[in-house]
């Protein structure tokens, strides 16, 4: 999370002079508020997010120490697969995180019924994405999400419009759920060959094989 701050500054002469700084981390903003309040010359400081809701001190500081325990740096893989034949679609999902100092990867999926096409399985799946990022409590950070499907990724960027209603209706979906986290996506499309893990369950989706398994990895992932 970023913050602006707006606060007004009391010269010598005592003059007031309202200044305005740009987007920080939340992290240097909790620290600069401590030090503008120690000079004694500062008053009607205000720290406000991307969302314009605005943070006291006491609020930012439980939020700094919340992210000791939970999910940040956090990387999601999606891809979705389609049956033709059976109007059948599988989900995969994989999202790479830290937590208490440890990495950890989560793999998932889920076969999914009653959609019309693979377009709708991506965007299903990329939607299993962030009912999972809810269940394990991020919010409020920049995440980064990858996926092969150029139709999901570049609509979710808005470098190119929606124009099919079913697939707006996923859109604005997850465009509200990411909204109420507080969560800012980065979406980048990767080749298939990048995308293996999340392709795999979502063909194991296919086949009726439940997969979760979340784990702690020693390593960094490579890509």
């Amino acid at each position: 999370m970023e913050l602006t701050i707006e606060w007004q500054y009391i010269t010598k002469a005592k003059q007031e002079i309202t200044w305005r700084s740009e987007a920080i981390p939340a992290a240097h903003a909790y620290t600069l508020v401590l030090d503008m309040e120690n000079t004694g010359r500062t008053k009607n400081i205000v720290m406000t997010d991307e969302h314009d809701s605005t943070w006291t001190l006491k609020e930012l500081k439980k939020y700094l120490k919340s992210l000791e325990t939970e999910p940040t740096e956090v990387e999601v893989y999606f891809d979705g697969g389609f049956n033709r034949e059976e109007k059948l679609a599988g989900l995969g999902i994989v999202v790479y995180y830290k937590q208490n100092g440890k990495n950890y990867r989560l793999r998932t999926n889920q076969l999914a019924e009653y959609l019309t096409s693979n377009n709708e399985a991506e965007y299903a799946a990329l939607n299993l994405a962030v009912e999972q990022l809810e269940e394990m409590g991020v919010h409020h950070q920049k995440i980064k999400i990858y996926g092969d499907s150029q139709v999901v990724i570049n609509e979710m960027n808005g470098e190119w419009g929606v124009t099919d209603s079913v697939l707006s209706t996923w859109a604005d979906k997850i465009d509200v759920k990411l909204q109420k986290l507080g969560i800012r996506p980065e979406y980048q499309h990767i080749d298939r060959k990048l995308n293996g893990e999340a392709d795999q369950l979502a063909n194991q989706a296919l086949l009726e094989v439940e997969i979760y398994a979340d784990i702690d990895i020693r390593k960094s992932k490579k890509r």
